[in-house]
């Protein structure tokens, strides 16, 4: 699918973005070597009345390289979502979060007056940065030279992108090798993208800070979906009751499929999303519920 991207000014550079509808906004976030249309299975299923903004995050998808001095090491890239909120001057935004974790941050960082609302899908949590086997590659490759866009390419090799080091675990069916040279052109054809990646890639991550960054969530007021699969080889399943049991006004409804549920299940993501968009909130409900 092809979209016509826009394109905001912001600190650490440009961000482009697509932009859809009309009405309260809802905010989708991707996940390393991913963009935008991770979601577009997802968009033509969504409710009316609501206007969907989805960034392609300098997290080596990206088109357009950041500035040279840009700090995209993990505050710098919570500080990004946060800029790019305020950019489009966007308030009670529904923040939609998928494998990437660092939106969960805004809390911890005191920039989340812009979010009012939560939508949780499988993403790093507490002390799982980056997650699983496929995070553990990232690391690895991080620390080689060339290593990032060498992992590029092996994501472009079906056989090695469907085992568990790569992209295996994090869809129920593989992923069409059109959307991966999609998402890994950038970081082949240009050496700022690389360059952008792999300064993502430098963050060091500390388990003891990263769960009490998660754990700022306690102080998060808006209401919340978390939207986690049963079984989960790369986000533990536990984390999705963990964070449920954290946002005061969280519900959990928990769902078949790996890490990138709006692939393996645009249907089921949309009608969620679309029913906790559109239901009328009871500030006093506490409800949590498992299961579809």
């Amino acid at each position: 699918m092809n979209h016509r991207l826009s394109s905001v000014g912001m600190p650490a550079g440009s961000i482009d973005y697509a932009d859809e509808g009309s009405g309260p906004p809802v905010v989708l976030l991707h996940g390393l070597f991913m963009d935008h249309t991770l979601w577009d299975q997802v968009m033509p299923l969504l409710p009316s009345g609501f206007r969907y903004l989805r960034p392609v995050l300098p997290l080596g998808a990206h088109r357009r390289a950041m500035n040279s001095d840009a700090d995209l090491r993990m505050p710098g890239m919570v500080n990004l979502v946060a800029d790019f909120l305020d950019a489009l001057d966007l308030d009670d935004v529904t923040l939609v979060h998928s494998d990437w974790g660092g939106g969960l941050f805004l809390t911890a960082a005191k920039r989340d007056q812009r979010v009012g609302r939560l939508v949780i899908l499988p993403c790093e949590a507490f002390e799982n940065f980056p997650p699983g086997l496929p995070g553990k590659m990232a690391t690895v490759s991080a620390h080689l030279p060339g290593g990032l866009t060498l992992a590029a390419r092996l994501l472009r090799i079906r056989w090695l992108r469907n085992t568990p080091l790569l992209f295996g675990w994090m869809t129920a069916r593989p992923i069409p090798d059109a959307v991966v040279e999609g998402w890994t052109k950038s970081v082949l054809s240009d050496r700022n993208v690389a360059r952008d990646l792999a300064s993502y890639a430098s963050t060091r991550f500390d388990a003891s800070s990263l769960i009490r960054d998660t754990e700022a969530l306690r102080e998060f007021t808006g209401d919340a979906l978390i939207l986690w699969p049963v079984r989960n080889h790369v986000m533990p399943p536990e984390h999705g009751r963990r964070l449920a049991d954290l946002i005061p006004s969280a519900r959990l409804r928990t769902i078949d499929g790996s890490v990138l549920l709006s692939l393996d299940d645009p249907a089921t993501v949309a009608r969620e999303i679309g029913a906790f968009l559109t239901r009328q909130p009871d500030v006093d409900e506490r409800t949590r519920v498992a299961g579809s």
